[in-house]
């Protein structure tokens, strides 16, 4: 799962929500330095990480890409299954996903100062460029895919992940259509989150 999906699996507390978003930038034992919601969305990004890492379905998904990218074929799943997410959004929220988003960025603006310095440094481009906008089209998905490839060790084959998303679209979205009605499951029943 990348930004969006765990954006939405953090259902409507703010503070879990910026636990969530911040999630792979407290490492081991900083978590003790926030407050308990805000802990509880940084327990809530492991879990989802773990989860989907392990699950049989996500690992169907990695196979198709992994000859290019390899141990990375994760984060690309992860961006695919926010494809999925957005471009069918109104089977899992009654509100509009661009008034979502919006509403999002604001929420997790307001949690700037106690945001870590490795994500103060890349949040406000996130919201410049409207990240999670991004989602929804193959241009977009593209724009995503470099821009992690800038950002982080992810090698840079966009074209590449784009046309494996077309070329297995149907297969792809099957698989996430019933993983995420797993993890949906997961994160209400484990952490009491109502989505």
């Amino acid at each position: 799962m990348n930004f969006l999906a765990h954006i939405y699996l953090s259902g409507d507390s703010r503070e879990i929500l910026i636990g969530n978003f911040i999630g792979d930038y407290v490492k081991g034992k900083k978590i003790t330095g926030y407050p308990q919601e805000v802990k509880q969305g940084i327990m809530l990004h492991r879990k989802i990480d773990s989860f989907t890492d392990k699950h049989i379905i996500t690992r169907s998904s990695r196979k198709i890409i992994a000859e290019k990218y390899g141990l990375y074929a994760g984060i690309v799943v992860d961006i695919y299954y926010d494809h999925f997410l957005s471009a069918n959004w109104q089977q899992y929220s009654e509100i509009p996903l661009r008034e979502y988003i919006h509403d999002r960025y604001r929420l997790l603006d307001s949690g700037f100062s106690i945001f870590p310095a490795g994500v103060k440094s890349w949040f406000p481009y996130f919201i410049k460029s409207n990240w999670l906008e991004t989602y929804t089209n193959f241009n977009g998905l593209n724009m995503v895919f470099k821009r992690m490839s800038y950002r982080t060790s992810l090698p840079d084959h966009a074209e590449y992940a784009v046309i494996q998303l077309k070329q297995n679209y149907d297969f792809l979205k099957e698989n996430f259509i019933d993983f995420f009605a797993e993890i949906r499951e997961m994160v209400q029943t484990d952490f009491n989150i109502i989505l």
